[in-house]
């Protein structure tokens, strides 16, 4: 069964000589599968990218014997929109940018990467968004169903926001597959109006995030909720325990919360190595401990999140510990790159928001050495301010947002100096005032709590930086 509409993009046979434009073809293969996907179907493709040719050599490497029409680097001309009957825009792209808003009111059809799979993807859906842990989350989906993959002989396919377009594995997907999508607030805003309704949606969590992209909460929260908006009693919304997404989200299909505190809802809840399952027809109660490898309150979260949307899919609970232990856990959340001379390196690259970057200075027990700051997402920093001031023995702020936490870490310590607080001039000037502040045994943690941009690509090549310059100072 389908998991979504397909009343507002022609079937793949419907796009054989169709003008597309692809805006933004991008590094990490969103962009590239859609084009490849689209020349595939015999459409007549335009790509379009304000990055040069040398930025984006890998992506056009790859284009290399794909039919596309024309391919404008450098730029978004207006020749490449002009004609356009169908846009796919990259999600980055704000969905009031002219030349969106032009071919909207020409009457181009706006689409992305992501509802051209979702039109064609036959399989079953688990959707997962949030404001922090829906990586972790969909990942550890998606590894909790490999026991029920091996079990029917059917596949479970990861993808989304993730990092993987699924695009191009459309002709193995089978029908008897389920699909494990991580899909951020501007995926989503994408997908409003093209009735996606997911066989189960999960949310993690809901808090101020991307504000410079979405202006308002109340404009981020309605695109989170398109997650929801089409789904039927047939299918099922796992949220956070009640208090943790607004009261007045509407829930058309059924409705289970996870967490760490049970109360009383359906849904899982893990707590001190007793898991909770409960629906409508009763309750049980397994044992499953939290791994190591996935430690803090914000993993626990994750786990129980995941377990109750795999308990949804009807997987076999008796193999959800095995599964945990084995799982491991992705690139830049608080993974450890380095050890050496007395210190510890944590590279939790990935922390973009305020509650990533608490629950990081929560979770480690060591004396922490913190480097935080980024780029302004609109997010409030208070609360990140003073968990840094609560845990941290030292803190080295980055980027356009420095100023702004340095002044409340000032504040909060009353202009007496307290803890030492430095800003960077750089990244290198960050990494290298760091390890000067940290005491032996300490851990000098990334965890910028601010997206990346304007210093670095992208959240992953401010990881890799950090974990070479601390591979480079541990070997000199």
């Amino acid at each position: 069964m389908q998991s979504v509409s397909t009343s507002r993009l022609p079937s793949p046979g419907g796009f054989s000589g169709v003008r597309v434009t692809v805006m933004g073809l991008g590094s990490f293969g969103g962009g590239l599968a859609a084009a490849t996907y689209l020349a595939g179907l015999n459409a007549n493709v335009t790509i379009t990218d304000r990055k040069d040719a040398e930025q984006l050599a890998a992506s056009l490497q790859q284009l290399q014997g794909v039919n596309i029409q024309h391919c404008f680097l450098c730029d978004h001309p207006h020749e490449a929109f002009d004609n356009a009957e169908v846009l796919v825009v990259n999600p980055a792209v704000k969905p009031h940018d002219p030349l969106v808003a032009g071919c909207r009111e020409r009457g181009a059809m706006i689409t992305s990467e992501l509802e051209l799979f979702l039109a064609a993807n036959p399989a079953r859906v688990i959707a997962v968004t949030g404001s922090n842990g829906k990586s972790t989350t969909t990942a550890l989906i998606a590894h909790l169903l490999q026991p029920w993959a091996n079990q029917t002989g059917n596949r479970v396919w990861m993808g989304g926001n993730i990092g993987v377009s699924l695009l191009s594995q459309l002709s193995l997907i089978s029908e008897h597959d389920i699909v494990v999508l991580e899909i951020s607030s501007f995926q989503l805003e994408y997908l409003k109006g093209a009735g996606f309704a997911p066989e189960v949606a999960v949310i993690t969590n809901f808090t101020s995030n991307h504000l410079d992209w979405h202006g308002t909460m109340d404009h981020y929260r309605k695109a989170k909720q398109v997650l929801l908006g089409a789904q039927t009693l047939s299918q099922a919304a796992v949220l956070p325990e009640s208090g943790e997404v607004p009261d007045d989200w509407r829930v058309r299909s059924r409705r289970f919360h996870f967490g760490i505190d049970d109360l009383g809802e359906n849904g899982t809840y893990l707590h001190d190595g007793t898991l909770i399952l409960r629906d409508s027809h009763g309750e049980d109660a397994i044992r499953l401990h939290q791994p190591a490898n996935l430690p803090g309150k914000h993993n626990a979260r994750n786990i129980a999140a995941a377990v109750c949307a795999c308990w949804l899919m009807k997987a076999d609970t008796s193999t959800f510990q095995q599964q945990l232990q084995s799982f491991q856990m992705l690139p830049h959340r608080l993974q450890l790159v380095a050890e050496g001379k007395g210190l510890r390196f944590v590279n939790d690259s990935v922390a973009t928001t305020p509650e990533s970057t608490i629950a990081a200075l929560e979770t480690l027990r060591q004396p922490i050495v913190l480097i935080a700051g980024g780029a302004d997402k609109g997010s409030d920093l208070s609360d990140m301010a003073h968990a840094a001031a609560k845990y941290a023995h030292a803190i080295v702020l980055i980027g356009a947002t420095s100023c702004t936490l340095k002044s409340q870490l000032d504040d909060i310590h009353g202009g007496d100096g307290g803890q030492i607080c430095v800003v960077a001039e750089d990244f290198q000037n960050a990494f290298l005032k760091a390890v000067a502040l940290a005491p032996e045994g300490a851990i000098v943690l990334l965890s910028p709590g601010c997206a990346s941009f304007g210093w670095f690509r992208d959240y992953r090549d401010r990881g890799e930086q950090f974990q070479k310059l601390a591979l480079d100072w541990i070997q000199v």
